[in-house]
Order: C-alpha cells, then sequence, then structure tokens
C-alpha cells in the first residue's frame, strides 16, 4: 500500500524526502525485512504469552524419544507470528499488481488456513476430553486428516498452476534465447 501511495503522490506531482525510494525494490526488500523482524520481535513473545495463558499448548505423544517432552506447552497456533510477519510488509511494501505477489499472498493465506483449521482441531479434542473429565491423549485423528491437508494442498497446486499457465500477465523468460514469450 505504501508503494501504490506513493507512486499515486508522484503522479499527482506531490513530492516529499524519500518518496522516490520506494521506486527501487532493493529498498523496498530492506524496509519488509527490517518490519519482519521488527513484527516477530515486539509480537512474538506477547502472542506466545497470551497462547500459553489461554492454554494453548501442544501435547506430546510419548513415544521414548529423546528431547519429545521440551515440545510439551509449545503453543499451537505459533504459525499467526509468522504469518502476520510475511502478510504485513507484503501489503505495506510489495507491488499489488503483480500475478505473483498475489499468488504468494494467496497461498500464504491458504495454507496458513489449512494450519489454523488443523490447530483448532485439536484444541477443540483436547478440551472435549477436558469437559469429559478424561486425561487427554494425543492422537493423529485429532487434528485435520492427512488426506484433507493433501486435498486442500493439491487444490493450491492446481489454483496456482492454472493461474500461471492461462493468465496473461505471466512471462516465461528463456535464457538461451535472450526473449520473453507471452
Amino acid at each position: 500500500m505504501l508503494y501504490h501511495i506513493t507512486e499515486w503522490l508522484r503522479a499527482e506531482g506531490i513530492r516529499f524526502p524519500g518518496s522516490a525510494l520506494f521506486q527501487f525494490i532493493s529498498f523496498r526488500v530492506m524496509i519488509a525485512i527490517l518490519l519482519s523482524l521488527a513484527i516477530t520481535t515486539v509480537f512474538g513473545k506477547k502472542l506466545i504469552r497470551f497462547l500459553q495463558k489461554k492454554q494453548l499448548g501442544e501435547s506430546v505423544r510419548d513415544l521414548g524419544l529423546q528431547g519429545e517432552q521440551q515440545k510439551k506447552g509449545t503453543p499451537t497456533m505459533g504459525g499467526l507470528i509468522i504469518i502476520a510477519a510475511i502478510l504485513i510488509p507484503t501489503l505495506l511494501l510489495a507491488d499489488l499488481t503483480k500475478v505473483y505477489i498475489r499468488l504468494m499472498i494467496f497461498c500464504t493465506v491458504w495454507m496458513g488456513a489449512i494450519g489454523f483449521l488443523d490447530d483448532y482441531l485439536k484444541i477443540r479434542a483436547k478440551r472435549i476430553a477436558q469437559k469429559k473429565g478424561i486425561a487427554y491423549k494425543k492422537s493423529d485423528a485429532d487434528g485435520l486428516a492427512g488426506k484433507f491437508k493433501i486435498f486442500g494442498q493439491v487444490m493450491l497446486g492446481i489454483v496456482v498452476g492454472a493461474t500461471l499457465y492461462f493468465n496473461p500477465n505471466v512471462k516465461i523468460w528463456r535464457e538461451y534465447v535472450g526473449t520473453t514469450q507471452d
């Protein structure tokens, strides 16, 4: 959005110090990296504490593996901070007219939704067990079934493939010829 705002202001003849920097992708990449780092640093610990306070921690199956108990209590839904650290800088600094940026946003949201649904179903199974007064024991059946995860990923692949194949804005660069083909 900042990129589009500065481009619109420049087209209107309004200039302010530093506004020309937004034309350069290298500047926007550096700002996006710093913004992403700031988001994870500032909000990461707060989100982890919030999730722990809400008792949204991982349950660990006892498989006798070394170090498996270290994961116990690790907050579920921690992917939220990763998605925020990706999407916020992208929405602010990327050229949203590019098909590749739109696909990246779509893929991130799609895969985030699959992960969120999986984690939500695990939390729900744990809470149902707690309400019944029985000890919760983690099983593979608690989250989203593997076949649905694979189905969601295959559908995403089909959407991305069809978009790249049929969209007229996608250019194929042939290195050995050095020309673009539409």
